[in-house]
C-alpha cells in the first residue's frame, strides 16, 4: 500500500529538473517511535534521509510501511531541497510558524482573562 507509479515517477522527473542525483542522497533505516506497539519495536521502518551537497536531512516515521515511509521522506527532502533553490520558505516550516503564532494568541488570550479586572487595594 506505498504509493503508486505516477506519484514516483513524477517525483523522480522533479528531482532531475532540480539536478538532484540519486548518488547525492543518503539513507539510512531507523526504528520508529511512537504507536505501533511490538511491530514499531522490532522493525526499522523509520527513514532518515539525508543530501550530501546542501546538508538537509528528513525523518520520517509516520507510517508502520518502509517503503511509504521512504517515499514521504524523499518527497519532504525535494521539497527543502526546492525551497532553498528558489529562496521560499517550504511548507514545514510555514506549518510551524503558523501554530507558534497561535500558541502566541492562545497565551495572550489566557494571560488577560487571569488578570482580575478589579484589583483590590
Amino acid at each position: 500500500m506505498g504509493p503508486d507509479k505516477k506519484k514516483i515517477e513524477a517525483l523522480e522527473k522533479k528531482m532531475a529538473d532540480l539536478g538532484i542525483k540519486k548518488e547525492e542522497i543518503k539513507e539510512k533505516f531507523i526504528k520508529a517511535s511512537g504507536r505501533g506497539g511490538q511491530k514499531v519495536n522490532k522493525t526499522s521502518s523509520a527513514v532518515f534521509v539525508s543530501h550530501e551537497k546542501t546538508g538537509l536531512s528528513v525523518k520520517v516515521g509516520k507510517h508502520r510501511s518502509q517503503h511509504l515511509n521512504r517515499f514521504l521522506a524523499l518527497r519532504s527532502l525535494v521539497e527543502k531541497i526546492e525551497a532553498r533553490i528558489t529562496g521560499q520558505s517550504d511548507r514545514e516550516t510555514e506549518k510551524v510558524k503558523k501554530i507558534r503564532k497561535q500558541k502566541q494568541r492562545r497565551k495572550k488570550r489566557t494571560q488577560t482573562k487571569l488578570k482580575p479586572k478589579n484589583p483590590e487595594p
